[in-house]
């Protein structure tokens, strides 16, 4: 609109000067030498006015003419330039469907027509990783990186190609210079960083760090953890060599990382040894409403030293009370009370555990079973069950499983990358039978079948006497109570009881042949206890399934 009216007002304005002009009178004269001109003045004008646009005419005339063959090689530069971006963008496409030969072709294409656009270079490296030619795909990340516009992406092309080939010396000094020309660069202070966690230089990696949240990479909260990790990595390493240094370490680490269970851990045991263990003790509880964990259980129970057992059992109590129906929790009170001697505290706390039991409480039954009673059998049932139950969560980074914390994962060197976590190989399957199902019917689907053996013969009990084969026997259970099935062992059903013979009183253990059984002293250190429980676990579960290989 606005545009239509200011044409219109140009068209009354020119209409104006126009009737202007054809009103003025007069004559215009110009003499020059016997040249004479004389005309009225609206005449001079339109004479003028066309000598004007004559002269414009001739002047674009001219200068088309001298500057066509600039204009012609332009052209053909830009016919070249647009058929190089076509082979580039269909090179590219290429390489995105997989096509080497293709990508190849467009390649070439584009380094004949357009050899210095920085996206040539890129398809050309490209093709060349898609063909498996490191030498050429090096050679084109190099030229990459000669180059002021492309010198980073160059880098990372070379830093791919070193890790390809396994150089992390290169990978590193590469990733370095990358940090000099663009210090908020994601890859390269991973890089660098990665490397300094694998080196053990956690001050290094701290550095690295401090930059990247000053250049923005990562947010304070990220910050705040990945500090706290390598703080709490530093605090580890200095614990046998420089205590106070660890000490000052780890206790910037639980301000950084209050919910960290490592730092937490490592920071009461030296609040401990310095008498603060109000502190400590409001430390861990911290740590445990987030996430409860055996080893702050342990802690929280040895935060006073010189504590009795029993002591040690009210304050786990205590603790485990901030987290009702929580597992963790019931198994640190068993863990308790079997060390003060409480084993009916033990199974009422492992109660609501045992309908689908995990190793741990399968191993904690096991040392009940051993230490209340002397009940071999039991316990030795409890342990076969251990090994057929659910995995407990472990540390688990990346699919990898370790027996305690590191601050970097050993599969991608990402940091932080452990969880207490149950690993994925030992979620419940579809089959959830095998360990909700009774005891005797979990092991009896594993263990041989055992038939009915008819009576001995004296001959028989004289060889089983001379210790050819070992023998349990069978008490009678109380009136109206049913027997319980002995593990290994499954019931016949009803329909099958006629014409077969009773159960004898004694029933022969199923060992193999260089089985020697288990003594008293051997099943005793299949439940010596450790520093930590998860420790416990792993040697219990060791010892005893070394046993049963041997």
């Amino acid at each position: 609109m606005f545009r239509i009216i200011l044409f219109l007002v140009l068209i009354a304005l020119a209409a104006l000067g126009a009737t202007w002009v054809a009103d003025q009178t007069g004559t215009i004269v110009m003499s020059w030498d016997v040249w004479r001109i004389e005309a009225t003045v609206p005449a001079f004008i339109l004479g003028l006015g066309l000598l004007v646009v004559a002269a414009v005419l001739v002047w674009s005339i001219v200068r088309g003419l001298w500057l066509a063959p600039k204009r012609m090689r332009r052209a053909r530069r830009d016919r070249r330039n647009a058929r190089g971006r076509e082979a580039v963008t269909r090179g590219l496409l290429a390489i995105g469907q997989g096509d080497a030969a293709a990508a190849r072709s467009h390649a070439r294409a584009a380094r004949r027509l357009v050899s210095r656009d920085p996206l040539t270079l890129l398809l050309h490296a490209q093709s060349a990783q898609l063909d498996g030619n490191a030498d050429r795909a090096q050679r084109a990340f190099r030229a990459m990186a000669e180059r002021a516009d492309t010198r980073l992406l160059g880098l990372r092309g070379l830093f791919i190609e070193a890790q390809r080939a396994d150089d992390r010396a290169a990978a590193v000094a590469i990733a370095e210079e990358a940090l000099k020309v663009s210090p908020s660069s994601m890859w390269a202070s991973q890089a660098a960083l990665g490397y300094r966690c694998a080196r053990a230089d956690w001050t290094g990696a701290l550095a690295i760090l401090d930059k990247n949240v000053a250049s923005g990479l990562i947010d304070k909260a990220l910050y705040r953890r990945q500090r706290g990790v390598l703080l709490t990595a530093r605090a580890l390493e200095l614990e046998q060599s420089d205590r106070d240094a660890s000490r000052t370490s780890v206790m910037e680490a639980v301000k950084f990382a209050p919910t960290l269970v490592p730092a937490v851990v490592l920071a009461s045991r030296y609040l401990s040894e310095a008498n603060q263990m109000r502190r400590a003790m409001r430390m861990i509880e911290t740590a445990w409403l987030a996430q409860p964990h055996p080893d702050l259980a342990d802690a929280y129970a040895h935060v006073t030293p010189g504590d009795s057992a029993r002591e040690r059992l009210a304050r786990v109590e205590t603790l485990a009370e901030k987290t009702p129906g929580h597992p963790e929790g019931a198994m640190a009170i068993a863990r308790a009370a079997i060390d003060a001697s409480e084993f009916a505290r033990a199974r009422a706390a492992l109660e609501p555990l045992i309908a689908a039991p995990t190793q741990r409480v399968a191993m904690l039954m096991a040392e009940i079973e051993h230490n209340e009673h002397g009940d071999s059998g039991r316990a030795r049932a409890w342990t076969l069950r251990a090994v057929r139950a659910l995995h407990d969560p472990v540390w688990t980074a990346d699919g990898y499983v370790s027996d305690h914390w590191r601050p970097v994962s050993p599969v991608t060197g990402r940091l932080d990358a452990f969880q207490w976590q149950t690993p994925l190989a030992a979620l419940p399957s579809s089959r959830p039978a095998l360990v909700e199902a009774g005891l005797p019917d979990q092991i009896a689907g594993e263990a041989p079948r055992v038939e009915a053996l008819p009576p001995a013969s004296p001959t028989e009990d004289s060889a089983a006497q001379d210790g050819a084969t070992p023998v349990i026997a069978v008490e009678p259970s109380p009136a109206g109570v049913e027997a319980e099935p002995s593990p290994g062992f499954r019931a016949q059903p009803d329909s099958d009881k006629t014409g077969a013979p009773d159960i004898p009183a004694v029933i022969p253990i199923v060992r193999a042949p260089d089985d020697p059984g288990v003594d008293e002293d051997q099943q005793n250190d299949g439940f010596a206890e450790e520093n930590t429980p998860a420790a416990r676990q792993a040697g219990g579960l060791r010892g005893l399934l070394s046993r049963r290989s041997t």
